[in-house]
């Protein structure tokens, strides 16, 4: 029984020493095939990390940097400080205005007394528009309603500095005016073309509207090339831009880029109640009237003196059957003239009414519009070309433009 128990206390180290032996033995395996194992891959040793290449590294950081900066950012930090603030008052006299000799007559005042002070007085008027400096001279494009009948014009600076402005001139027609301003160191803007545009385009725009200095709006080019009675401005002779990028009150005169942060168009009318229907005048109408505005104060503009209507089937079904009008027409495209006024370059080159223009210096002609555009680029003194079909014969006339009368006769 002693022996037993003596062998039972000597067994218990033992399984204990080899318990430990088979501990070890195991660890050391799973040290050395551990390196093969899936688990111990997924913990990188630090000392990897640092074991990277500088040149490995330095490229890394050097796609970070190399990211493409948002167009919009670059645009606007190219053209924003040559937007300005334009802010234009006039002084409205009140129509119940008493006369001054009136109010220095004794009997009067003692008549009326305290009553003078709360009588009519003139009113000034003020409003706040966009513009862009264009030279160094100071010359800055803006929207003729912007400045229209203002006595004292006052330029805004994104830098903060305010100067007085002069009126050059303004074409109502256009819808364009220039201020100048007279100081050093001017931003400018870059001008760019309005031509090569398209319906998807980027298009970006920079004014103050609602009081709200240096506002940047984006969007796209919805369309191009709409004319003055599509959007309800029928005074107007402008083809005229559209953009989705948001244009509210205070936006007129302001610039329309492209991506490139260059002026492709003058911002200058919304449609009242509609989102995302604004419009802009193209840069080279606003150049070619504002070079006659800085040099003249006025703009000497093409006339041929007849009116028009465009021709389509359904038009034609209409002109046919008013017999008021007395034309007939046997052609379902073209621009009809309507009216020649007496006197007019039109008149003097033997256009009759019942005419159909079909091409105007060679170029095939489909709407009344694409007329008033050709005329409009021309200058006065030019001789135009018209091909035209009367009875349906074909006619040439070469007409010589005249000076956009001020007023039309009767």
């Amino acid at each position: 029984m002693r022996d037993q128990d003596k062998k039972s206390r000597y067994r218990q180290p033992l399984i204990y020493a080899s318990m430990l032996l088979l501990g070890v033995v195991l660890g050391a395996w799973a040290v050395v095939s551990g390196v093969r194992s899936p688990n111990v891959t997924a913990i990188t040793p630090l000392p990897q990390v640092a074991s990277l290449s500088p040149a490995i590294a330095q490229d890394d950081r050097s796609k970070s940097i190399s990211v493409p900066r948002n167009y919009v950012v670059d645009a606007v930090n190219r053209t924003g400080p040559a937007v300005v603030r334009i802010n234009a008052s006039r002084t409205v006299a009140s129509n119940q205005q008493i006369p001054e000799a009136l109010l220095e007559d004794p009997m009067f005042r003692q008549f009326f007394g305290d009553q003078l002070q709360r009588m009519p007085k003139d009113r000034v008027e003020r409003g706040t528009g966009s513009g862009f400096i264009i030279n160094k001279e100071g010359d800055i494009i803006t929207n003729a309603h912007v400045v229209s009948g203002a006595d004292k014009v006052t330029v805004v600076l994104k830098d903060g500095r305010q100067l007085e402005g002069k009126v050059l001139g303004s074409d109502e027609l256009t819808d364009i005016a220039v201020v100048q301003v007279k100081a050093d160191n001017l931003p400018v803007v870059s001008l760019g073309s309005s031509e090569s545009l398209q319906p998807g385009d980027w298009a970006i725009a920079i004014g103050n509207p609602l009081g709200l200095d240096n506002t940047v709006t984006a969007g796209i080019v919805s369309a191009i090339g709409r004319n003055s009675g599509q959007i309800g401005v029928t005074d107007k002779r402008v083809s005229f831009i559209q953009t989705d990028a948001a244009i509210n009150p205070g936006n007129s005169g302001g610039p329309l880029l492209n991506q490139n942060g260059e002026v492709v168009g003058v911002n200058t009318a919304i449609i009242q109640g509609a989102q995302g229907l604004g419009f802009s005048i193209p840069i080279e109408t606003a150049q070619r009237i504002s070079k006659q505005l800085i040099q003249s104060g006025k703009v000497s503009r093409a006339y041929l003196g007849i009116q028009m209507l465009t021709v389509d089937a359904n038009v034609k079904r209409q002109v046919n059957q008013d017999a008021e009008l007395g034309i007939q027409l046997s052609e379902d495209k073209g621009v009809l003239i309507t009216r020649v006024v007496d006197a007019s370059p039109a008149a003097k080159a033997g256009a009759k009414k019942g005419d159909l223009i079909t091409k105007l210096d060679n170029q095939n002609i489909l709407s009344a519009d694409q007329v008033t555009q050709l005329v409009e680029s021309r200058a006065v003194g030019d001789k135009i070309q018209l091909e035209i079909r009367r009875n349906g014969q074909p006619v040439v006339l070469s007409v010589e433009t005249g000076q956009f009368p001020q007023k039309f006769p009767e």
